[in-house]
């Protein structure tokens, strides 16, 4: 797949198969998101894996889900994430919680997931208390987002916005995403 393919094909993906992501692979993702741009080079990020069933399991209670597809935006059992990458910034680097450094590893995290043909979610409406408690974070470590993983059990594709930006699934299921067009973001 060539690197503007992937870019097209990087879609927020909220329904999963139950197979598991092999650790390589989840560690690859967390090395990409390692080498990208750092705000003064500080290097604040630091990553937690979660790929256990079980924690995994006690992660999706935590997450908010696709508020545009209330009341079913979340994933059914038999449809959630398999893993997740939780972005911390350790505050005994950086005091500032919010730094463009996690955006710019978050994308690095989901270019890579669909190189590795996984479907991803970039999520911040998340328990931060409650995720760092259940994992066993340092105290000098602020949950940042998270990027659910797994393997895509659903198709995501971007539309034209015609009047609203809202995401949704069409008649058929499929997940549009509304984006506005090349001309209407050039200034």
């Amino acid at each position: 797949m060539d690197f503007y393919s992937i870019i097209q094909n990087r879609r927020s993906i909220r329904k999963f198969t139950q197979q598991p992501i092999p650790q390589e692979v989840l560690l690859r993702l967390v090395d990409a998101a390692r080498l990208a741009p750092s705000s003064a080079n500080q290097q604040p990020l630091k990553y937690k894996v979660v790929s256990d069933p079980q924690t995994a399991a006690a992660m999706q209670p935590l997450v908010r889900w696709a508020a545009y597809l209330a009341p079913h935006g979340a994933p059914a059992v038999g449809e959630q994430p398999t893993a997740f990458v939780v972005i911390c910034i350790d505050r005994t680097i950086c005091d500032i919680t919010q730094t463009p450094d996690a955006g710019a590893a978050a994308e690095n995290i989901l270019l890579s997931a669909v190189y590795e043909g996984l479907g991803a979610c970039w999520m911040g409406s998340i328990d931060r208390n409650a995720i760092h408690a259940l994992l066993h974070l340092p105290d000098t470590c602020f949950v940042h987002t998270l990027i659910a993983l797994g393997y895509p059990a659903e198709v995501s594709q971007t539309t034209a916005i015609t009047q609203d930006i809202r995401y949704y699934r069409d008649e058929n299921g499929v997940f549009q995403v509304p984006k506005r067009t090349l001309s209407d973001v050039l200034l």
